[in-house]
Protein backbone atom coordinates (compact mmCIF):
# COMPACT_ATOMS: atom_id res chain seq x y z
CA UNK A 1 0.00 0.00 0.00
CA UNK A 2 1.34 3.42 -0.97
CA UNK A 3 2.11 5.63 2.00
CA UNK A 4 0.18 8.87 2.41
CA UNK A 5 2.34 11.93 1.85
CA UNK A 6 2.02 15.05 4.02
CA UNK A 7 3.89 18.33 3.83
CA UNK A 8 3.87 20.16 7.16
CA UNK A 9 4.98 23.79 7.25
CA UNK A 10 6.21 26.39 6.80
CA UNK A 11 8.05 26.60 10.12
CA UNK A 12 9.99 29.63 11.30
CA UNK A 13 12.65 27.17 12.45
CA UNK A 14 13.19 23.41 12.38
CA UNK A 15 15.79 21.84 14.67
CA UNK A 16 16.53 18.45 13.08
CA UNK A 17 19.18 17.58 15.74
CA UNK A 18 21.13 15.85 12.96
CA UNK A 19 24.88 15.54 12.34
CA UNK A 20 25.72 16.30 15.94
CA UNK A 21 28.14 14.42 18.24
CA UNK A 22 26.84 11.50 20.25
CA UNK A 23 29.28 12.12 23.09
CA UNK A 24 30.85 15.10 24.80
CA UNK A 25 30.21 18.82 24.93
CA UNK A 26 28.23 20.62 22.21
CA UNK A 27 28.40 24.32 21.38
CA UNK A 28 25.20 26.05 20.28
CA UNK A 29 26.89 26.96 16.99
CA UNK A 30 26.86 23.22 16.20
CA UNK A 31 23.06 23.15 16.35
CA UNK A 32 21.65 22.94 12.80
CA UNK A 33 18.67 25.23 12.20
CA UNK A 34 16.51 25.19 9.07
CA UNK A 35 14.78 28.53 8.54
CA UNK A 36 11.40 28.60 6.75
CA UNK A 37 11.47 24.83 6.61
CA UNK A 38 9.03 22.05 5.90
CA UNK A 39 8.68 18.43 6.98
CA UNK A 40 7.72 15.88 4.33
CA UNK A 41 6.13 12.75 5.83
CA UNK A 42 5.47 9.39 4.19
CA UNK A 43 3.21 7.29 6.42
CA UNK A 44 4.82 7.29 9.85
CA UNK A 45 8.30 8.26 8.66
CA UNK A 46 10.09 11.40 7.63
CA UNK A 47 10.82 11.54 3.91
CA UNK A 48 12.67 14.83 3.99
CA UNK A 49 13.39 18.12 5.77
CA UNK A 50 14.24 21.13 3.64
CA UNK A 51 13.29 24.66 2.63
CA UNK A 52 9.50 24.75 2.54
CA UNK A 53 9.18 26.46 -0.84
CA UNK A 54 11.40 23.84 -2.46
CA UNK A 55 9.42 21.00 -0.96
CA UNK A 56 6.11 22.59 -1.94
CA UNK A 57 7.25 23.11 -5.52
CA UNK A 58 8.47 19.50 -5.84
CA UNK A 59 5.60 17.75 -4.07
CA UNK A 60 2.63 19.95 -4.87
CA UNK A 61 -0.28 17.76 -5.97
CA UNK A 62 1.24 14.65 -4.40
CA UNK A 63 1.36 15.57 -0.73
CA UNK A 64 -1.42 16.85 1.47
CA UNK A 65 -0.39 20.25 2.83
CA UNK A 66 -0.79 20.82 6.56
CA UNK A 67 -0.24 24.56 6.84
CA UNK A 68 1.44 26.02 9.91
CA UNK A 69 0.30 29.55 10.67
CA UNK A 70 2.39 32.19 12.39
CA UNK A 71 5.79 31.83 14.03
CA UNK A 72 6.22 28.22 15.05
CA UNK A 73 9.18 25.90 15.26
CA UNK A 74 9.54 22.11 15.21
CA UNK A 75 11.80 19.90 17.32
CA UNK A 76 12.04 16.10 17.52
CA UNK A 77 9.67 14.48 19.98
CA UNK A 78 11.30 14.43 23.39
CA UNK A 79 12.28 11.06 24.84
CA UNK A 80 11.90 10.54 28.59
CA UNK A 81 14.35 7.71 29.23
CA UNK A 82 13.61 7.18 32.94
CA UNK A 83 10.18 7.17 34.62
CA UNK A 84 8.25 5.22 37.26
CA UNK A 85 4.73 6.27 36.22
CA UNK A 86 3.11 2.85 36.78
CA UNK A 87 2.26 3.31 40.45
CA UNK A 88 -0.61 3.88 42.85
CA UNK A 89 -0.80 5.98 45.98
CA UNK A 90 0.78 9.20 47.14
CA UNK A 91 3.85 10.09 49.19
CA UNK A 92 3.14 13.71 50.04
CA UNK A 93 3.80 12.85 53.69
CA UNK A 94 7.32 11.70 52.80
CA UNK A 95 7.95 15.02 51.09
CA UNK A 96 6.69 16.95 54.10
CA UNK A 97 8.85 14.88 56.47
CA UNK A 98 11.97 15.46 54.34
CA UNK A 99 11.34 19.19 54.30
CA UNK A 100 10.94 19.07 58.07
CA UNK A 101 14.35 17.47 58.45
CA UNK A 102 13.84 13.69 58.35
CA UNK A 103 16.29 11.68 56.29
CA UNK A 104 15.46 9.30 53.46
CA UNK A 105 16.48 6.34 55.65
CA UNK A 106 14.44 7.55 58.63
CA UNK A 107 11.32 7.90 56.47
CA UNK A 108 11.81 4.42 55.01
CA UNK A 109 12.26 2.92 58.49
CA UNK A 110 8.97 4.52 59.58
CA UNK A 111 7.04 2.80 56.78
CA UNK A 112 7.41 5.41 54.05
CA UNK A 113 9.65 5.36 51.01
CA UNK A 114 9.49 2.80 48.23
CA UNK A 115 7.73 0.21 50.40
CA UNK A 116 4.80 2.56 50.93
CA UNK A 117 4.27 2.75 47.17
CA UNK A 118 4.67 -1.04 46.86
CA UNK A 119 1.81 -1.53 49.31
CA UNK A 120 -0.48 0.88 47.44
CA UNK A 121 0.41 -0.55 44.02
CA UNK A 122 -0.16 -4.12 45.13
CA UNK A 123 -3.61 -3.11 46.40
CA UNK A 124 -4.43 -1.44 43.08
CA UNK A 125 -6.39 -3.49 40.54
CA UNK A 126 -4.74 -3.94 37.16
CA UNK A 127 -7.45 -1.97 35.33
CA UNK A 128 -7.00 0.93 37.77
CA UNK A 129 -3.24 0.83 37.25
CA UNK A 130 -3.74 0.89 33.48
CA UNK A 131 -5.86 4.02 33.81
CA UNK A 132 -3.35 5.75 36.09
CA UNK A 133 -0.40 4.91 33.83
CA UNK A 134 -2.25 6.00 30.70
CA UNK A 135 -3.25 9.32 32.28
CA UNK A 136 0.35 10.06 33.25
CA UNK A 137 1.63 9.04 29.81
CA UNK A 138 -0.86 11.39 28.17
CA UNK A 139 0.25 14.17 30.53
CA UNK A 140 3.84 13.67 29.37
CA UNK A 141 2.73 13.45 25.74
CA UNK A 142 1.21 16.92 26.00
CA UNK A 143 4.69 18.12 27.03
CA UNK A 144 6.05 16.95 23.69
CA UNK A 145 7.36 13.63 25.02
CA UNK A 146 6.55 11.01 22.39
CA UNK A 147 8.59 8.11 23.82
CA UNK A 148 8.42 7.24 27.53
CA UNK A 149 10.40 4.60 29.39
CA UNK A 150 8.27 3.09 32.20
CA UNK A 151 9.64 0.93 35.01
CA UNK A 152 7.98 -1.68 37.16
CA UNK A 153 9.50 -2.10 40.63
CA UNK A 154 6.51 -1.42 42.87
CA UNK A 155 5.42 -5.05 42.90
CA UNK A 156 8.52 -6.85 44.22
CA UNK A 157 6.81 -10.22 43.76
CA UNK A 158 6.64 -12.28 40.60
CA UNK A 159 2.90 -11.91 40.02
CA UNK A 160 2.82 -8.27 41.11
CA UNK A 161 5.71 -7.34 38.81
CA UNK A 162 3.89 -9.12 35.98
CA UNK A 163 0.72 -7.16 36.82
CA UNK A 164 2.57 -3.86 36.51
CA UNK A 165 4.29 -4.79 33.25
CA UNK A 166 1.02 -6.03 31.76
CA UNK A 167 -0.56 -2.72 32.78
CA UNK A 168 2.26 -0.85 31.02
CA UNK A 169 1.73 -3.01 27.94
CA UNK A 170 -1.99 -2.23 27.86
CA UNK A 171 -1.37 1.47 28.55
CA UNK A 172 0.92 1.49 25.53
CA UNK A 173 -2.07 0.47 23.42
CA UNK A 174 -4.21 3.28 24.85
CA UNK A 175 -1.84 6.23 24.58
CA UNK A 176 -0.39 7.74 21.42
CA UNK A 177 3.04 7.82 23.06
CA UNK A 178 5.39 4.84 22.82
CA UNK A 179 5.93 3.24 26.25
CA UNK A 180 9.20 1.35 26.68
CA UNK A 181 8.80 -1.14 29.57
CA UNK A 182 11.65 -1.86 31.97
CA UNK A 183 11.61 -4.51 34.71
CA UNK A 184 12.86 -3.09 38.01
CA UNK A 185 12.11 -6.08 40.23
CA UNK A 186 15.49 -5.33 41.89
CA UNK A 187 14.21 -2.06 43.37
CA UNK A 188 14.62 -3.15 47.00
CA UNK A 189 14.35 -6.30 49.08
CA UNK A 190 10.63 -6.57 49.89
CA UNK A 191 9.83 -6.49 53.58
CA UNK A 192 7.56 -9.51 53.33
CA UNK A 193 10.20 -11.76 51.72
CA UNK A 194 11.49 -14.26 54.27
CA UNK A 195 14.79 -15.09 52.60
CA UNK A 196 17.98 -13.17 51.86
CA UNK A 197 18.62 -10.65 49.11
CA UNK A 198 20.47 -13.42 47.23
CA UNK A 199 17.42 -15.69 47.51
CA UNK A 200 15.05 -12.97 46.28
CA UNK A 201 17.18 -12.05 43.28
CA UNK A 202 17.61 -15.73 42.37
CA UNK A 203 13.83 -16.19 42.42
CA UNK A 204 13.26 -13.15 40.22
CA UNK A 205 15.91 -14.26 37.72
CA UNK A 206 14.77 -17.88 37.54
CA UNK A 207 11.00 -17.36 37.63
CA UNK A 208 10.27 -13.81 36.45
CA UNK A 209 12.81 -13.43 33.62
CA UNK A 210 11.45 -16.37 31.54
CA UNK A 211 7.90 -15.06 31.94
CA UNK A 212 8.99 -11.63 30.65
CA UNK A 213 10.41 -13.29 27.55
CA UNK A 214 7.40 -15.57 27.08
CA UNK A 215 4.87 -12.71 27.22
CA UNK A 216 7.07 -10.13 25.54
CA UNK A 217 6.61 -7.78 28.50
CA UNK A 218 10.07 -6.23 28.64
CA UNK A 219 13.52 -6.46 27.09
CA UNK A 220 15.15 -4.26 29.73
CA UNK A 221 16.32 -5.08 33.26
CA UNK A 222 17.10 -2.37 35.83
CA UNK A 223 18.54 -2.62 39.35
CA UNK A 224 18.95 -0.15 42.20
CA UNK A 225 22.52 -0.47 43.48
CA UNK A 226 22.65 1.36 46.78
CA UNK A 227 22.99 0.83 50.53
CA UNK A 228 19.19 0.86 50.90
CA UNK A 229 18.68 -1.57 48.01
CA UNK A 230 21.20 -4.08 46.62
CA UNK A 231 24.98 -4.23 46.85
CA UNK A 232 27.37 -5.09 44.08
CA UNK A 233 28.17 -8.68 45.07
CA UNK A 234 24.47 -9.42 45.59
CA UNK A 235 23.32 -8.01 42.27
CA UNK A 236 26.04 -9.24 39.89
CA UNK A 237 24.67 -12.79 39.34
CA UNK A 238 21.21 -11.32 38.71
CA UNK A 239 22.48 -8.85 36.13
CA UNK A 240 24.74 -11.41 34.46
CA UNK A 241 21.79 -13.78 34.14
CA UNK A 242 19.75 -10.99 32.54
CA UNK A 243 22.52 -10.26 30.07
CA UNK A 244 22.92 -13.95 29.22
CA UNK A 245 19.20 -14.08 28.42
CA UNK A 246 19.50 -11.15 26.02
CA UNK A 247 18.05 -8.35 28.14
CA UNK A 248 19.41 -4.82 27.85
CA UNK A 249 20.68 -3.53 31.19
CA UNK A 250 20.26 -0.16 32.86
CA UNK A 251 21.33 0.73 36.39
CA UNK A 252 20.20 3.09 39.15
CA UNK A 253 23.75 4.14 39.99
CA UNK A 254 25.65 6.49 42.31
CA UNK A 255 22.57 8.20 43.73
CA UNK A 256 23.82 8.38 47.31
CA UNK A 257 27.03 6.32 47.18
CA UNK A 258 29.27 5.12 44.37
CA UNK A 259 29.80 1.59 42.91
CA UNK A 260 26.75 1.33 40.66
CA UNK A 261 28.29 3.12 37.71
CA UNK A 262 31.33 0.84 37.76
CA UNK A 263 29.07 -2.21 37.53
CA UNK A 264 27.06 -0.54 34.76
CA UNK A 265 30.18 0.05 32.68
CA UNK A 266 31.67 -3.39 33.38
CA UNK A 267 28.48 -5.13 32.24
CA UNK A 268 27.93 -2.88 29.22
CA UNK A 269 24.69 -1.37 30.51
CA UNK A 270 22.91 0.95 28.10
CA UNK A 271 22.73 3.62 30.78
CA UNK A 272 23.75 4.52 34.31
CA UNK A 273 21.07 6.75 35.85
CA UNK A 274 21.22 9.29 38.71
CA UNK A 275 24.99 9.72 39.28
CA UNK A 276 24.56 12.51 41.84
CA UNK A 277 27.32 10.99 43.98
CA UNK A 278 29.72 10.31 41.11
CA UNK A 279 33.30 11.48 41.63
CA UNK A 280 36.08 12.14 39.12
CA UNK A 281 36.80 8.39 39.03
CA UNK A 282 33.26 7.44 38.00
CA UNK A 283 33.00 10.36 35.57
CA UNK A 284 36.10 9.23 33.68
CA UNK A 285 34.91 5.62 33.72
CA UNK A 286 31.55 6.51 32.17
CA UNK A 287 33.04 8.99 29.70
CA UNK A 288 35.31 6.31 28.25
CA UNK A 289 32.50 3.79 27.85
CA UNK A 290 29.42 3.35 25.66
CA UNK A 291 27.14 3.65 28.70
CA UNK A 292 24.93 6.74 28.61
CA UNK A 293 24.94 8.96 31.71
CA UNK A 294 21.34 9.82 32.60
CA UNK A 295 20.78 12.84 34.84
CA UNK A 296 17.56 13.03 36.84
CA UNK A 297 17.36 16.61 38.11
CA UNK A 298 13.78 16.34 39.38
CA UNK A 299 15.01 13.82 41.96
CA UNK A 300 17.62 16.31 43.15
CA UNK A 301 14.91 18.94 43.47
CA UNK A 302 12.55 16.55 45.24
CA UNK A 303 15.19 15.32 47.69
CA UNK A 304 16.92 18.66 48.14
CA UNK A 305 20.31 17.23 47.20
CA UNK A 306 23.06 17.99 44.71
CA UNK A 307 22.66 17.57 40.96
CA UNK A 308 24.34 15.09 38.65
CA UNK A 309 27.74 16.57 37.61
CA UNK A 310 26.48 17.03 34.06
CA UNK A 311 29.04 19.63 33.02
CA UNK A 312 31.96 17.49 34.15
CA UNK A 313 30.49 14.42 32.45
CA UNK A 314 30.13 16.25 29.14
CA UNK A 315 33.56 17.83 29.33
CA UNK A 316 35.06 14.41 30.03
CA UNK A 317 33.41 13.09 26.86
CA UNK A 318 30.31 11.30 28.16
CA UNK A 319 26.99 10.93 26.39
CA UNK A 320 24.49 12.73 28.62
CA UNK A 321 20.72 12.20 28.58
CA UNK A 322 18.14 13.70 30.95
CA UNK A 323 15.04 11.94 32.30
CA UNK A 324 12.15 13.10 34.46
CA UNK A 325 12.35 10.22 36.98
CA UNK A 326 8.64 10.84 37.57
CA UNK A 327 7.82 8.80 40.66
CA UNK A 328 5.67 9.31 43.77
CA UNK A 329 8.59 9.68 46.16
CA UNK A 330 11.66 11.65 45.10
CA UNK A 331 10.45 13.19 41.81
CA UNK A 332 6.70 13.81 41.81
CA UNK A 333 6.72 16.89 39.53
CA UNK A 334 6.50 15.03 36.19
CA UNK A 335 7.95 17.99 34.29
CA UNK A 336 10.86 16.95 32.08
CA UNK A 337 11.55 20.27 30.37
CA UNK A 338 11.33 22.29 33.59
CA UNK A 339 13.70 20.03 35.51
CA UNK A 340 16.10 19.82 32.54
CA UNK A 341 16.14 23.60 32.21
CA UNK A 342 16.94 23.98 35.90
CA UNK A 343 19.79 21.47 35.53
CA UNK A 344 21.07 23.46 32.57
CA UNK A 345 21.10 26.64 34.66
CA UNK A 346 22.93 25.02 37.57
CA UNK A 347 25.37 22.95 35.49
CA UNK A 348 25.85 25.49 32.66
CA UNK A 349 24.61 23.33 29.81
CA UNK A 350 24.22 24.83 26.35
CA UNK A 351 20.84 24.74 24.62
CA UNK A 352 22.31 22.23 22.20
CA UNK A 353 23.42 19.95 25.03
CA UNK A 354 20.03 20.14 26.73
CA UNK A 355 18.07 19.41 23.55
CA UNK A 356 20.44 16.58 22.62
CA UNK A 357 19.90 15.09 26.08
CA UNK A 358 16.14 15.02 25.48
CA UNK A 359 16.26 13.66 21.94
CA UNK A 360 18.90 11.56 20.18
CA UNK A 361 21.09 10.99 23.23
CA UNK A 362 18.05 9.85 25.22
CA UNK A 363 17.22 7.51 22.31
CA UNK A 364 20.67 5.94 22.70
CA UNK A 365 20.00 5.36 26.41
CA UNK A 366 16.99 3.27 25.36
CA UNK A 367 18.87 1.57 22.51
CA UNK A 368 16.47 3.09 19.96
CA UNK A 369 17.83 4.03 16.53
CA UNK A 370 14.62 5.10 14.78
CA UNK A 371 13.91 8.38 16.61
CA UNK A 372 15.54 11.41 18.20
CA UNK A 373 16.32 13.34 15.02
CA UNK A 374 14.23 14.75 12.19
CA UNK A 375 15.97 13.04 9.29
CA UNK A 376 14.95 10.78 6.42
CA UNK A 377 13.76 7.35 7.56
CA UNK A 378 13.22 8.34 11.18
CA UNK A 379 9.82 8.26 12.88
CA UNK A 380 7.78 11.38 12.26
CA UNK A 381 7.67 12.35 15.93
CA UNK A 382 7.91 16.08 16.56
CA UNK A 383 6.48 18.95 18.57
CA UNK A 384 5.49 22.48 17.56
CA UNK A 385 6.24 25.47 19.76
CA UNK A 386 4.66 28.87 19.11
CA UNK A 387 7.77 31.03 19.16
CA UNK A 388 10.18 32.64 16.71
CA UNK A 389 13.34 31.51 18.50
CA UNK A 390 14.24 28.02 19.71
CA UNK A 391 16.16 29.52 22.66
CA UNK A 392 12.82 30.37 24.25
CA UNK A 393 12.14 26.68 24.90
CA UNK A 394 14.76 26.61 27.66
CA UNK A 395 14.57 30.31 28.48
CA UNK A 396 11.00 29.90 29.78
CA UNK A 397 12.05 26.79 31.74
CA UNK A 398 9.06 24.68 30.82
CA UNK A 399 6.32 27.32 30.86
CA UNK A 400 6.42 27.39 27.04
CA UNK A 401 4.61 24.17 26.19
CA UNK A 402 3.99 22.58 22.77
CA UNK A 403 1.13 23.94 20.68
CA UNK A 404 0.89 20.58 18.93
CA UNK A 405 2.47 17.12 19.05
CA UNK A 406 2.86 14.71 16.13
CA UNK A 407 3.44 10.98 16.62
CA UNK A 408 4.18 8.61 13.75
CA UNK A 409 3.10 11.21 11.21
CA UNK A 410 -0.23 12.06 12.87
CA UNK A 411 -1.13 15.07 14.97
CA UNK A 412 -2.12 13.58 18.34
CA UNK A 413 -2.41 16.76 20.40
CA UNK A 414 -2.99 20.45 19.74
CA UNK A 415 -4.24 23.50 21.60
Amino acid sequence: MEKELKLVGPFRQILPMSDMPLKGAIHDKQLPIIEHGGILIAGNEILGIADFDQLEQKWSGQATHVRIEGDQLAVPGFIDCHTHIAFAGNRANDFALRNAGSSYLEIAAAGGGIWSTVVHTRECREDELIDLTTQRADFLLRQGITTIEVKSGYGLHVEEELKILRAIQESNRRTAADLIPTCLAAHMLPRDFSGSAKDYLHQMAEVLFPKLKLEGLSNRIDAFIEATAFQGEEILPYLRKAKEMGFDLTIHADQFTTSGSQIAVELGAKSADHLEASTAVEIELIAHSDTVAVALPAASIGLGCGFTPARKLLDAGACLAIGSDWNPGSAPMGQLLTSASILATVEKLTNAELLAALTYRAAKALNLSDRGTLTKGMRADFSLFKTDNYQNITYYQGSLQPAAVWKDGVEVFSI
